[in-house]
């Protein structure tokens, strides 16, 4: 019963550690569009008067080299969640291997047991 409850508690509390990882996720997804929009105004300003195309036109390409590094920050956040997700599933599956094991040892024990008391 107890270990039911501690595997109970255990899947409330990964539960509630993915959806703070979604929520920081999505914070960080409104952090960037804030950004983008501010560099979309910033550039309009820069866009007039002298030397402000040349600016705009900077500005542009390091918006492009921010937009690769933050692609690449994506990927990288995709391939260490998908790494944590096969790491719980190994791990469940160790558990439900173990817990076969335990049950397999218990019914070889009651059938000794069994066994025993026919004997006698």
């Amino acid at each position: 019963m107890k270990k039911e409850e501690k595997r109970r508690e255990k899947r409330r509390e990964e539960k509630r550690r993915e959806k703070r990882r979604e929520e920081k996720r999505r914070e960080e997804k409104r952090r960037e569009e804030k950004r983008r929009e501010e560099k979309r105004r910033e550039e309009r300003r820069g866009g007039e008067g002298r030397g402000g195309e040349r600016r705009g036109e900077e500005r542009r390409g390091e918006e492009r080299r921010e937009e690769k590094r933050r692609e690449e920050k994506r990927r990288e956040e995709k391939r260490r969640e998908e790494k944590r997700r096969e790491k719980r599933e190994e791990k469940r599956r160790e558990e439900k291997r173990r817990e076969e094991k335990r049950r397999e040892e218990k019914r070889r024990e009651e059938k000794r047991r069994e066994e025993k008391r026919r004997e006698d």
